[in-house]
């Protein structure tokens, strides 16, 4: 008997830019993306064909994958039972819950759940919170 699916589906593609204004005129104005969101420091953008998002930020890091999860807690719990590693236990994000497991041939993948809701944003696409469906 095999286990439920762990992964829903890919949350997003984060990449790290220099200069937000610059990639959103990169990768809404001329490659078409739709902005879904938008802070100071990170912009969601709609992929054409998904429900993932393409999320572009200042700052440090390396690009990164989220997977959706239903718990963040349960999922690290069941990562490690399976033989992964848990790099960065559970932590609170502005939608939920985040942790950053790793594989054993030394992947790691960022797992989230969206337990406080999906962002809301006004009509400019700025976020101003949260909300459950």
């Amino acid at each position: 008997m095999s286990n439920p699916p762990l992964f829903r589906m890919i949350d997003c593609l984060r990449l790290p830019v220099a200069d937000l204004p610059a990639a959103l005129a990169f990768y809404r104005d001329r490659l078409g993306l739709e902005l879904l969101w938008r802070t100071a420091d990170a912009a969601g953008l709609q992929m054409a064909e998904d429900a993932s998002e393409l999320v572009l930020f200042t700052g440090e890091g390396n690009p990164e994958i989220d997977l959706l999860v239903d718990s963040a807690d349960q999922a690290a719990e069941q990562f490690a039972a399976a033989g992964g590693s848990l790099l960065v236990p559970p932590f609170d994000i502005r939608i939920g819950l985040c942790t950053i497991v790793q594989d054993p041939w030394g992947n790691p993948l960022v797992l989230l759940d969206m337990s406080k809701g999906r962002l809301t944003v006004d009509t400019d696409k700025n976020v101003t919170g949260t909300a459950k469906p």
